[in-house]
């Protein structure tokens, strides 16, 4: 399975496509990142999810 954009999203589809790829609840998922980037002072997390929100393909971009 390789990682994509989820159709289940909230923003974008970034966390929930992690979650899909690592067979986690996408919930979970979100929450992970939220605390990561606070405790991260939130500029990386952002970064990294803007990088990821341009760099995944789609699921439905097969």
């Amino acid at each position: 399975m390789t990682l994509k954009k989820s159709r289940n999203k909230k923003i974008a589809g970034v966390c929930g496509g992690i979650a899909e790829w690592m067979g986690w609840d996408p919930t979970i998922v979100r929450l992970l990142y939220v605390l990561v980037s606070i405790f991260s002072v939130a500029f990386p997390g952002i970064l990294v999810y803007i990088i990821l929100w341009v760099a995944m393909p789609n699921a439905d971009a097969e």
